[in-house]
């Protein structure tokens, strides 16, 4: 099964991301996916954080990007349209616990649309490759605005998550976001509200998503416990468990993704 998951920054798209991999790694093997320029993956998946500031970003590795994309005699301009990189994730994961592997894609600085620049042409053909031909159970904290589906690195995907908060910024994202998905063809679009302060909130998402025909899969409440596991760089699926409603909530969003992948088998 392979998951993105998309939404604009501050909605707690990363946490999610890191925790439903935990919970899929209890039944499955999981590759984590960081495709978010914050590098905050690693948090969420409670590994060591010192790997956040020793960890080279495949987008950031000038050697091997020159090396996968370069043709010879091609000048500065011209790069390889379909480079190898199938053995590139099993190069360079990294390990965490229970089994979990993370790979640190990175994202290219402020890239043109559809920028076809050496750095974004490995990082699409990873991402390509590791929705079209892995069989992991992939979940890939994408970019939190939409620029991972205008390039069509999101085609292949099973499932979309869209994290949103309930104000008008974050529904104006969720919005393109989900008209991209559309436009690529991608199987099911979700979404999950997060930080959910009251029934206001709640209503608010549900009545917005019933009129853009989306599936709210999940609304997760405003927690004070993941905060402050935030705050110290925690995992909160470790310090946590399932203690909190929010958790138990994650929790609840890994059983229906897991039915619908069941389902669709």
């Amino acid at each position: 099964m392979k998951i993105g998951i998309a939404g604009k920054g501050g909605t707690g798209k990363t946490l999610i991301a890191g925790t439903l991999a935990r919970f899929f790694a209890q039944s499955f093997k999981v590759l984590a996916i960081d495709n978010d320029p914050s590098m905050n993956l690693i948090y969420s998946l409670g590994m060591d954080p010192s790997l956040r500031d020793t960890t080279i970003p495949i987008a950031h590795m000038t050697k091997l990007i020159m090396e996968r994309t370069t043709i010879e005699g091609g000048g500065s301009v011209v790069y390889k349209a379909n480079p190898h990189v199938s053995d590139i994730p099993d190069l360079f994961k990294i390990k965490g616990p229970e089994g979990i592997e993370l790979l640190v894609l990175g994202t290219v600085e402020q890239p043109s649309s559809g920028c076809l620049c050496a750095p974004n042409v490995l990082v699409r053909s990873v991402l390509s490759d590791l929705i079209l031909n892995r069989n992991e159970v992939l979940i890939i904290d994408f970019e939190a605005g939409i620029e991972h589906l205008g390039r069509g690195t999101a085609k292949a995907l099973d499932v979309l998550l869209i994290v949103t908060g309930a104000y008008q910024k974050s529904l104006d994202l969720t919005d393109k976001v989900i008209t991209l998905a559309r436009g690529l063809g991608i199987q099911k679009t979700f979404l999950v509200g997060n930080l959910i302060e009251d029934k206001e909130s709640d209503a608010l998402i549900r009545d917005w998503a019933e009129k853009k025909e989306v599936e709210v899969i999940g609304m997760i409440p405003r927690d004070k416990a993941i905060l402050h596991c935030e705050q110290k760089g925690e995992s909160p699926f470790e310090s946590l468990g399932t203690s909190t409603p929010a958790m138990q909530e994650i929790r609840d969003v890994f059983r229906k993704l897991k039915h619908y992948y069941v389902s669709t088998e």
